[in-house]
């Protein structure tokens, strides 16, 4: 397929990484007719800003918000599973990312302090398991607990316990603080190998950066001038949501083990291929999206996508499925 890759600044690599891999591919392949259809559904104008003022998220001060979004995000991963785990709040009940959400909210109205790093460096594991505490077992439940330590492991080591701290150093370019986050905090280095190639994706580590404009409105802590360096969140949903409209189709045998809810094994060559065709899927709807003279980023893309896929039909191809921390 010809490229309609917009030339958009590449700092950390991702970009560059993932059109190799597509170019190798054998498991995973763009569709242009599908793209064009996905066109055609993207809401116009895209966001400005990501939509954080949802009941579930939580604001404290600057320095307790930001301390609060790196805990929210370095726990968001791999919710699927049957059954799901849940969780009841408020009389509502919540699973995937809202159930955690929603755990953390329940837990800090209860006077857990999850913003302070010094509180959460002196948890138990029975503690932090008990955070999650709901409907069934959340999936990984042993990597959450070292997550809980390495950010505060992290936060009192590198940055006097505030994360704001960082997000400062970075000099409001969401490309530094990523670079940043993934030194501090190993969990968000999101890398893959695929034949030879080093194949970074940084899911979680780039949607910290626009959970943090999201919570703070774009000022202040939440404040980048480069947004639009930012890649597509490479992470189940979207690619299921791509496949649905017939921008990404996958090689047959590939296609029934996803239908059939085999696992695809992290790090493997099908699953590497999947994450870096949504990557570059995303990229050709921003480069379609300039042409026709729509103002347009991967992230916004990305955050319109996602919320198509909150209403696909129950009879839709589901998600590839993955046991991984990285999203």
């Amino acid at each position: 397929m010809r490229s309609a890759y917009p030339t958009v600044p590449d700092p950390l690599g991702i970009r560059a990484a993932t059109r190799m891999v597509l170019q190798r591919a054998r498991w995973v392949q763009l569709d242009p007719a599908g793209i064009e259809r996905i066109l055609s559904v993207l809401p116009s104008p895209l966001p400005d800003l990501p939509d954080w003022d949802h009941p579930l998220h939580w604001r404290g001060t600057p320095e307790q918000t930001a301390n609060y979004v790196l805990l929210l995000d370095a726990l968001n991963f791999c919710f699927w599973g049957e059954p799901r785990w849940r969780i009841r709040y408020r009389d509502q009940l919540y699973d995937g990312y809202f159930a955690l959400a929603a755990a953390l909210r329940r837990a800090l109205e209860r006077g857990h302090p999850l913003y302070d790093a010094g509180y959460l460096a002196q948890l138990t594991d029975d503690q932090i398991a008990d955070l999650f505490t709901g409907e069934g077992t959340i999936p990984l439940l042993t990597w959450r607990i070292e997550h809980v330590r390495e950010v505060a492991r992290g936060l009192l080591t590198t940055c006097d316990g505030q994360f704001a701290h960082l997000v400062r150093r970075a000099d409001g370019s969401a490309a530094t603080l990523v670079r940043l986050v993934t030194e501090v905090f190993p969990s968000f280095r999101d890398v893959a190998s695929y034949d030879g190639l080093v194949v970074p994706f940084y899911k979680r580590a780039q949607l910290l950066c626009t959970d943090l404009a999201g919570a703070f409105h774009g000022r202040e802590l939440g404040s980048f001038h480069d947004l639009d360096a930012l890649t597509a969140f490479a992470d189940y949903k979207l690619p299921q949501v791509l496949r649905f409209y017939g921008a990404l189709r996958y090689e047959e045998t590939l296609a029934r083990r996803i239908d059939a809810r085999e696992e695809i094994l992290a790090g493997s060559p099908e699953e590497v291929e999947i994450r870096a065709a949504t990557v570059c899927t995303v990229d050709e709807l921003v480069a379609r999206l300039h042409a026709r003279g729509q103002p347009a980023a991967a992230w916004q893309v990305d955050w319109a996508l996602w919320q198509l896929g909150q209403s696909l039909p129950p009879d839709a191809p589901p998600y590839h499925r993955t046991r991984t921390r990285f999203y």
